[in-house]
């Protein structure tokens, strides 16, 4: 790629081909800009093909922004899901992108980001430069205007709130970003909205996403995991409250006809309208939204021991989560023990050391009642109990008060901003901490798509039914790089439910047979 944003002359000619193809699986990956027009577009724009020699392109809608170009009103190129590059992307950018997305910049600025990235913000503004065409202040920018557009067009929230809720640090540089980016005002967006907005404080979102996409297969894996207190989960449907950079927070998210639509349907309610943009980057990693699925069904289809597999579940995801540290606290909860039984121990956690989360955000979007009534505890309250009063074996709650202590303090970042095996290596120092638990949290929290977790006893039931020794677990997942990961979730399913009830690596690395019950009675008073 160019200095300037734009593709290589030899991609270029691939982006062109997939232009008058009108190929969705490419929205996203790079974007269209018509120099006659002024305009930039998505791939599957459905406007008449420009001719070749007018066309550049572009890896992000920022660098079309930076270079001049509008968005398109007819495609709104930046309604598109992520480009997958970033989403797996381990290197300094790939991590940086996550990091603007999450709100980073408007929260800690440039130099918070760069931090975070282990970079000075010069040197990471020269590396965003050269790898997507922008800075960190013109990706942060073109996110901000995304969000605004949508909370325009989808909400009947006055603008002074939509300024703030997408990250603008005034109501003048909300009218111009949009005036510039989209050529309109925010006025006349809103008038082009057909759809009625949200009532009673909520928002309404649509969270893009590639097809195809296995919704109710993700959702049964959240659903037998669910922390009753913090979680729900139905036919179609999830909820769960959130920890958010200003407060707390609840969203409803509909899988149902994401296969159909390309979007899963998402209801948000926080307590900081600054909040709105982090609140739908988790959610996005939650439904692995930045999946390119077609690349993941072709490569894992080539074997014939998975090909079946990928045909019964096309576009299978990986179940993200919205908090890496909720993620590690309850791998450590479920070591050895069933899922039923960690979610069981994960429920008296929260019951005990759980926020209440203040207002009246306990009905759902549907009107019925649940009970999104607490937050899962954080791990600074977790590292400050005695580990002799959790309700578990002693070894095991000594080292979740240790990894606690560890997260609380910074030194084991589970917010996508460090490099997987540097984070993995963190994890593996902790005691008590072994590699099943760190690959569980690669996979859940730091969204790495090649984890493999071969003594897993789900995997190896998987493997059983494929007729397949599971003593050679950790050879056959080989030939499944880089997309391990998904091979995991399809030999979860084969195993004989998709939301397989998975057992932990035990403490003790010479006993994988037994699994035992918590004690979930008081602890005694010495």
């Amino acid at each position: 790629m160019t200095e300037d944003g734009c593709v290589d002359i030899e991609d270029a000619e691939a982006c062109y081909r997939a232009v008058k193809s009108r190929d969705r699986r490419f929205d996203g990956v790079f974007y269209t800009a018509v120099r006659s027009t002024g305009i930039y577009c998505r791939p599957s724009c459905p406007a008449i093909t420009p001719h070749r020699k007018n066309v550049t392109f572009y890896r992000t809608a920022a660098a079309a922004q930076g270079a001049g170009f509008r968005a398109c009103k007819r495609c709104l190129p930046d309604a598109t899901p992520g480009s997958p590059d970033w989403d797996f992307s381990a290197d300094a950018a790939g991590r940086a992108m996550r990091l603007i997305a999450d709100g980073v910049v408007e929260r800690e600025g440039v130099t918070g980001l760069a931090a975070r990235v282990g970079y000075t913000p010069r040197h990471l503004s020269r590396l965003l430069t050269h790898e997507v065409g922008a800075g960190p202040l013109a990706l942060a920018r073109a996110r901000r205007a995304q969000t605004a557009r949508i909370l325009v067009e989808t909400t009947p929230m006055p603008f002074a709130d939509v300024a703030f809720a997408a990250g603008f640090s005034s109501i003048r540089q909300f009218n111009d970003t949009v005036r510039e980016v989209y050529a309109a005002t925010p006025t006349s967006l809103r008038g082009r909205a057909a759809r009625p907005g949200a009532a009673d404080g909520r928002v309404e979102l649509r969270l893009a996403v590639r097809r195809p996409y296995s919704g109710a297969d993700l959702v049964a894996f959240l659903a037998v995991r669910a922390v009753d207190g913090v979680e729900e989960a139905g036919p179609g449907w999830y909820a769960r409250t959130l920890r958010l950079p200003h407060g707390a927070g609840r969203a409803w998210l509909r899988t149902d006809d994401a296969d159909d639509l390309g979007f899963v349907r998402c209801t948000l309610q926080v307590a900081d309208l600054r909040d709105v943009s982090a609140a739908v980057e988790r959610c996005r990693r939650l439904l692995d939204a930045d999946c390119d699925p077609v690349a993941v069904d072709d490569e894992l289809a080539g074997d014939p021991r998975l090909a079946r597999l990928v045909r019964r579940r096309p576009g299978l995801r990986v179940p993200g989560h919205v908090d890496g540290h909720e993620v590690a606290v309850r791998a450590v909860l479920g070591q050895q023990v069933s899922v039923e039984a960690a979610r069981r121990l994960a429920a008296l956690l929260v019951e005990r050391h759980g926020e209440v989360v203040d207002g009246d955000l306990s009905a759902s979007p549907d009107g019925a009642e649940h009970t999104l009534l607490r937050l899962f505890p954080s791990t600074e309250t977790l590292a400050g109990v005695d580990p002799e009063t959790l309700p578990m074996p002693r070894a095991r709650g000594r080292a979740l008060v240790a990894l606690c202590a560890a997260l609380a303090a910074g030194d084991i970042p589970l917010d996508r901003s460090a490099d997987r095996a540097d984070v993995r290596h963190a994890l593996l120092a902790v005691p008590g901490i072994g590699p099943w638990t760190a690959g569980y949290v690669a996979l859940r929290a730091l969204g790495d798509p090649d984890v493999f977790l071969p003594t897993d006893v789900g995997v190896r039931n998987g493997l059983r039914a494929l007729n397949e020794d599971p003593a050679r677990a950790e050879t056959l997942g080989e030939a499944w790089r880089p997309w391990r990961s998904y091979a995991l979730m399809h030999l979860w399913a084969a195993s004989g439910d998709a939301a397989a009830a998975v057992r932990r690596e035990p403490s003790d690395p010479t006993d994988r047979s037994r699994v035992t019950e918590p004690d979930l009675r008081p602890a005694k008073e010495n």
